[in-house]
């Protein structure tokens, strides 16, 4: 039978962790970001991606990026079966390795998918040396693969880069919407739309992905899922369980107890 999800994590590589898609036909996402930069691979069958404006169908050979913080889906056609690889990677340590987020989504580059899947199966490989080593080197090459284009640099409305902001340092506390108002100077009615605009999300939306990203930081340690709840704004246990399957199809347990690389 294929395994459905499985995602790992190695304590020696503590800046990364990877997941394994068997069947996305019931992996669904709502609308929803991440912290790290995400990069991964379809390895079977056809999706819809979709990020700001671009909406392509995924097919296996395909590459996807996602920037930290930027709202993306990607799922399944008509029941159609598909599977893929996804690499998340702390952007501070990608920093160090002076590497630039790229301005590209997509890619069909078939070295790049085929690098890949060569690093998918070195990097939670423990006798396989110098890993850490063999993925600076994978994002180094990067920018040769999707080609020429200029980093990204959009630094969008200052007031609603302020709302953004704002909402990320007080995630869990329970902010209104007034409060939010209230810190980046601009009317209830015009944050709602322009927002949305924004960022593809309401800011009820983006709040409670913080929480969600916020909440799976913390599961990452192992720490109670109770207590995460709690700490990470969430009314109690079951309302983190919804909120989390719906963001990461995967409940906080499933995604707490990956499988560690020895």
């Amino acid at each position: 039978m294929i395994e459905v999800s499985r995602f790992w994590r190695d304590p020696a590589l503590p800046f990364v962790e990877a997941r394994r898609v068997g069947d996305g036909r019931q992996v669904c996402y709502a609308a929803h970001s991440h912290e790290s930069f995400s990069i991964g691979v379809i390895t079977g069958g056809c999706s819809t991606y979709l990020t700001g404006d671009t909406r392509i169908e995924a097919r296996a050979g395909t590459t996807v990026l996602m920037n930290p913080g930027v709202v993306h889906t990607c799922n399944p056609i008509d029941g159609e079966p598909w599977s893929y690889l996804m690499l998340f990677v702390d952007l501070p340590w990608l920093q160090t390795q002076g590497f630039h987020l790229p301005t590209h989504t997509w890619s069909t580059s078939p070295a790049l998918y085929q690098r890949l899947l060569r690093t998918f199966a070195d990097l939670f490989d423990a006798s396989v040396p110098d890993r850490e080593g063999r993925l600076a080197a994978l994002f180094c090459s990067l920018p040769g693969f999707l080609g020429a284009d200029a980093c990204v640099n959009d630094q969008g409305n200052p007031r609603l880069e302020a709302a953004a902001a704002f909402m990320r340092a007080h995630r869990s506390d329970p902010l209104s919407l007034e409060d939010i108002c209230a810190a980046c100077g601009l009317s209830r009615s015009y944050l709602i739309r322009a927002f949305r605009q924004r960022f593809g999300l309401t800011p009820h939306g983006y709040l409670l992905d913080q929480r969600v990203q916020l909440a799976r930081a913390q599961l990452r340690q192992g720490r109670p899922i109770a207590e995460v709840a709690q700490e990470a704004g969430f009314a109690d246990q079951a309302h983190l369980q919804r909120a989390f399957k719906q963001h990461l199809a995967a409940t906080p347990g499933h995604y707490r107890n990956a499988d560690v690389v020895r």
